[in-house]
């Protein structure tokens, strides 16, 4: 029976089936509902006083109360239900059905319609409002709608993934992405967003491309490949016309010369790619395992010695005023060729210990000279789990360690992680704040090596995780990096040489190279906490805290991610600070699995209550989570110890009753 509802007289169901949700899709479908009005009948169960059990659209009613509270909606307003009536299995049931049968919107859908609401007269600013979203996920989503028919319809079939749809768009030529898709239809080895991007942006390749190196003209030949030459062109600045024959010559030389390494090193496996870096989605799920560079023999140290040695004594006829140009240009050849092999003996590639190698493996990429190189960084497909020690927090220095307060390092590695995600999508959309501490860290590493002859000194690799594989690819932080990496413009990777590579991406617009900037400085920060320690970077503080950074609407404590993680004091500390002893007093006796998951529903703001414990409640982060000016609070100490029993809750509770 379909009946309107007071709001204030509909609370959630126990017996609801969803018990975790998302920060960010919470904030959306509020939106969307602020906009739209709600669009989806709720399902309710009567329940005693007058009230009625929201057993399907908890997350709807969440988004109608918090509306309410903060003026949007009336007290008084009128929610549209569908009541039901039968046992509590068969409304669980219900609820089950309800929650289950829902389809994620297909991306190509989402573009479409997208694309129906800026035709009908409004802006991507307007669209991002009205449904809780970015204006760049917007804006993607229209660079969709443009793809090739042959592409957007493959994508809309889910023939093609989103990241390869995204590859395709990596040009505006509609013609040639139809005409790559066409010929991929056909390909025997496995299509990669990389290997769309190359052909995408190469109508012809020339005779001097790493791939036509690596397969050799008479080959390429002999297999029906076809060549064009105009007067003036050699074997380098020949064009080959075949990219789709050239890339599946290139996958067999790759696939050959992968089997080949992996029996020279002993690994058990080694991926080949076309490409010239090993891309992310070629590492996702795998686990990076450890590895140190080579030690050095006594005879290299030794032979190093000399080098050394004679270094210093060549460089001092160049800094002689006296010394003649035949001796300064006779030492400035001696001086390239010492260096080139001091250079040989300190760069010594990693080496992985021979107990890894069974379960071990690397990749192997397409030099910028055609060769087949292993890139010296090994990986494994089984997740590598670091010793689970124990952590203590304190609050102020000197404190009494609460019993029962402890955090497995584990735990803490994890939550380290995402909260460097969520400092990182901060840093990637504050360009201005990135370029400020981009110039900081190169004016402070004045300690480089002198004699390093480079382009650059600036090293902007990306920083594992303390915990390899924990990245949350589900959380919103982490979901907001990779939506903000997917819409990168890269199109200027399409050069051949580094200058012309340089040229293309000057070209871009401000906008474009701006994002680039937020995302190479964001990538480099390390996983941190507001605590003593080794996971300590004061420096983070201060970026959080000049970004205002809000926690607790990135990362919300779940069962999952943190209650069921941690012991029952923890948990009853954490309510303790949102609703106080008389809150502690309901939930003291109950079990940890129960704890955890009344923890959950209390936190994320899904529980009835006084609005001032509901606003605690969801602004709520355990304290080594916060980003704060270091000069405005002390420092959390984070210091591993011994395990500690969950017998420890029987203080708090005895306190509470």
């Amino acid at each position: 029976m379909i009946q309107s509802i007071p709001l204030k007289k509909l609370v959630p169901s126990p017996r609801n089936v969803r018990k975790s949700s998302d920060v960010l899709a919470d904030l959306q479908l509020r939106a969307d509902i602020a906009a739209r009005g709600l669009l989806q009948n709720l399902v309710v169960r009567k329940a005693k006083r007058g009230k009625f059990e929201v057993e399907a659209g908890g997350r709807r009613l969440a988004a109608l109360q918090a509306l309410a509270e903060e003026g949007t909606l009336p007290e008084n307003h009128e929610v549209t239900c569908l009541v039901i009536e039968g046992e509590e299995s068969e409304v669980r049931e219900a609820s089950l059905a309800e929650n289950f049968q829902r389809l994620a919107m297909n991306p190509a859908d989402e573009a479409q319609a997208f694309a129906s609401i800026i035709e009908a007269g409004a802006t991507p600013e307007d669209v991002a409002r009205r449904f809780g979203l970015t204006v760049r996920f917007v804006e993607g989503r229209l660079r969709l709608a443009s793809l090739a028919p042959c592409v957007f319809e493959a994508l809309a079939e889910g023939t093609i993934t989103l990241d390869m749809a995204k590859a395709y768009g990596a040009i505006s030529d509609v013609e040639r992405q139809a005409h790559v898709y066409a010929e991929l239809q056909d390909a025997w080895y496995q299509i990669t967003p990389d290997t769309i991007r190359r052909m995408v942006l190469d109508a012809t390749v020339r005779g001097s491309d790493p791939r036509a190196v690596l397969v050799g003209r008479d080959a390429y030949l002999a297999a029906g490949g076809r060549i064009e030459r105009e007067l003036f062109d050699d074997d380098a600045s020949e064009s080959w016309i075949d990219v789709v024959l050239l890339e599946e010559l290139a996958h067999k030389a790759m696939e050959e010369a992968a089997v080949k390494t992996a029996q020279e090193h002993g690994l058990a496996w080694v991926r080949p790619t076309l490409g010239n870096y090993v891309s992310h989605d070629l590492v996702e799920g795998l686990s990076r395992l450890p590895s140190e560079p080579a030690p050095m023999t006594e005879h290299e140290a030794q032979e190093l010695g000399e080098l050394e040695a004679d270094y210093d004594r060549v460089a001092a006829v160049l800094e002689d005023e006296d010394s003649d140009e035949d001796e300064v240009a006779k030492a400035e050849k001696e001086l390239v060729v010492i260096d080139r092999a001091m250079r040989a003996l300190n760069d010594r590639p990693p080496v992985l210990a021979d107990e890894l190698k069974p379960e071990a493996g690397a990749f192997l990429v397409l030099s910028r000279n055609g060769e087949p190189t292993l890139v010296p960084q090994f990986y494994t497909k089984t997740e590598v789990i670091a010793d689970e020690g124990v952590v203590e927090a304190v609050e102020e220095c000197g404190a009494v360690k609460p019993k029962g307060s402890s955090l497995s390092q584990r735990l803490l590695d994890e939550l380290a992680v995402q909260r460097r995600d969520i400092l990182a999508i901060h840093l990637a959309n504050d360009p201005a704040l990135a370029l400020d501490f981009m110039v900081f860290t190169l004016a402070d590493a004045d300690g480089h090596d002198w004699r390093a002859r480079k382009a650059s000194t600036l090293v902007g690799s990306v920083a594992s995780g303390p915990v390899a594989g924990s990245e949350a690819k589900d959380a919103p932080a982490s979901a907001a990096l990779a939506e903000f990496a997917g819409s990168l413009d890269e199109s200027w990777r399409s050069g051949e040489s580094d200058v012309e590579r340089f040229a293309k991406f000057r070209a871009l617009s401000d906008e474009a190279r701006s994002a680039w900037l937020g995302h190479v400085v964001s990538r480099t920060l390390v996983a941190s906490l507001a605590c003593e320690g080794e996971r300590s970077v004061p420096l983070h503080e201060t970026l959080g805290s000049l970004l205002e950074i809000e926690t607790a609407h990135w990362w919300r404590p779940t069962a999952a991610n943190y209650f069921d993680r941690v012991t029952k004091a923890r948990t009853l500390e954490a309510l303790d600070a949102a609703g106080g002893p008389e809150l502690v007093s309901r939930y003291a006796a109950s079990k940890k699995a129960e704890l955890a998951s009344a923890a959950e529903r209390i936190f994320s703001g899904n529980f009835i209550g006084e609005a001032e414990v509901k606003e605690r409640a969801q602004a709520w982060v355990p304290a080594i989570m916060l980003f704060t000016a270091a000069q405005e609070v002390a420092p959390i100490d984070v210091e591993v110890d011994e395990a500690v029993s969950d017998d420890a809750t029987d203080e708090i509770a005895e306190q509470a009753a």
